[in-house]
């Protein structure tokens, strides 16, 4: 175990050329769950087997493309990543919000949140998603014309956009946000009051979030298909975790309205020094969270309203579990921020707007080669990760996207 930080120490983990030391590495750790992830679903022990590209229903938003040497490991690691690492995107994109609001009017905090995420999201939904789902098109039996794609996926009963969903929702949410502290001021302060004493009692604050995310959640998920998506043109969202992703930005505003490095991010206080406990708990929510799928898909499964609230809580159990014992390392370990930290740090947003062309075209070209699911998933995952990484410093040089990436 490390000694206590000082406070010069302190400090520097606040802040290492503008950006805090932990809460940068994390983003850029999420950022490569979510590579991992879309790498992982073309060798997933269960993904389905490619179809007519208009099929229904349509499964290659998901699946862009299959192979048919799997990996059983895979299949842990999305069930996993797809409890909590979104969550966790969303409230580590709320911790900077009260601070945007503080230093600039309501007007002017939407206007930039508009390029910052408007810009890449028309981007991702109009040019990068149609490129990401054209192995789908090749997979599927599609001739190998850019018309014939073209004609194809305009004729689809939406429009899918991607991991660029999430740039939109998050816009919404901040919209949103917006609007009530151009009529509330004081509404940034009142959500960092109930991060209060997170530094102390992290429980507490564990408990609150748990008990908010449930109450979003179960309504929606009791009431729609399970794994359901709203899909209206390029705007999608996962329905029934639509008030569960509201509630982690609300919660990242809170903890980021006392100041980042402070409160709940504080490297000194309690959830960080506790860290190593964090990862003991999510163990029986994710343990109940497999049961009740296995349940459910069972001959005779027990009825839906006790599923659907058993599945639920471990849910939002293992979501909160997973999102504080990530932070808590993060926190506990992460002091300063080398060369590579800093280029990937730099680079996360614009990796994770781009990666999804290349775990779809690399799982493509991979499809003759018969190393095995595992060879070819770690070999997808390196090649996205690099690829998109320079990608984005490429990207990042020009006048545009270098304002906003």
């Amino acid at each position: 175990m490390h000694a206590p930080l000082s406070a010069t120490e302190r400090s520097t983990v606040a802040q290492i050329g503008g950006r805090n030391a932990p809460i940068g590495a994390l983003r850029a750790f999420v950022t490569l769950l979510v590579i991992a992830h879309h790498t992982a679903l073309a060798y997933h022990p269960y993904a389905p087997p490619p179809k007519a590209f208009g099929a229904q229903p349509i499964l290659w938003t998901a699946f862009p493309v299959v192979d048919p040497q799997k990996f059983g490991g895979f299949g842990i690691l999305t069930l996993v990543n797809d409890t909590f690492f979104m969550s966790l995107m969303f409230f580590i994109s709320g911790l900077f919000v009260a601070d945007g609001l503080r230093a600039k009017s309501a007007g002017g905090f939407l206007k930039a949140r508009a390029l910052r995420l408007g810009i890449p999201f028309m981007l991702g939904a109009g040019l990068l998603a149609p490129l990401a789902y054209f192995p789908a098109w090749l997979q599927a039996g599609g001739a190998p014309s850019v018309s014939a794609f073209a004609e194809a996926w305009t004729h689809l009963p939406f429009w899918p956009s991607g991991p660029a969903w999430f740039l939109w929702v998050l816009l919404a949410f901040g919209a949103v946000v917006t609007a009530v502290h151009a009529l509330f001021p004081g509404v940034t302060d009142e959500l960092g009051r109930l991060a209060h004493g997170a530094d102390r009692k992290p429980v507490r604050f564990f408990w609150g979030l748990v008990l908010a995310s449930t109450l979003t959640y179960l309504p929606l998920a009791m009431t729609t298909p399970f794994g359901h998506w709203t899909l209206v043109g390029p705007f999608l969202f996962q329905t029934a975790r639509i008030g569960h992703y509201f509630v982690y930005f609300l919660a990242g505003i809170a903890v980021g309205a006392a100041g980042v490095g402070q409160g709940l991010t504080d490297p000194q206080g309690k959830l960080a020094k506790r860290w190593w406990l964090w990862w003991a708990a999510p163990v029986l929510p994710i343990v109940g969270g497999v049961a009740a799928m296995i349940m459910a898909f069972s001959p005779n499964p027990p009825p839906r309203a006790l599923l659907d609230v058993f599945g639920g809580v471990s849910f939002a159990l293992g979501c909160a579990t997973l999102s504080f014992a990530t932070l808590a390392t993060v926190l506990r370990f992460v002091r300063k921020t080398g060369p590579v930290g800093a280029s990937l740090q730099a680079n996360a947003y614009g990796m994770y707007l781009t990666h999804y062309v290349f775990t779809s075209w690399l799982a493509w070209m991979l499809l003759p080669q018969s190393w095995g699911g595992l060879a070819k998933g770690c070999a997808v995952f390196g090649g996205a990760v690099a690829l998109s990484w320079l990608t984005t410093m490429i990207l990042r040089r020009t006048p545009l996207l270098g304002r906003i990436l």
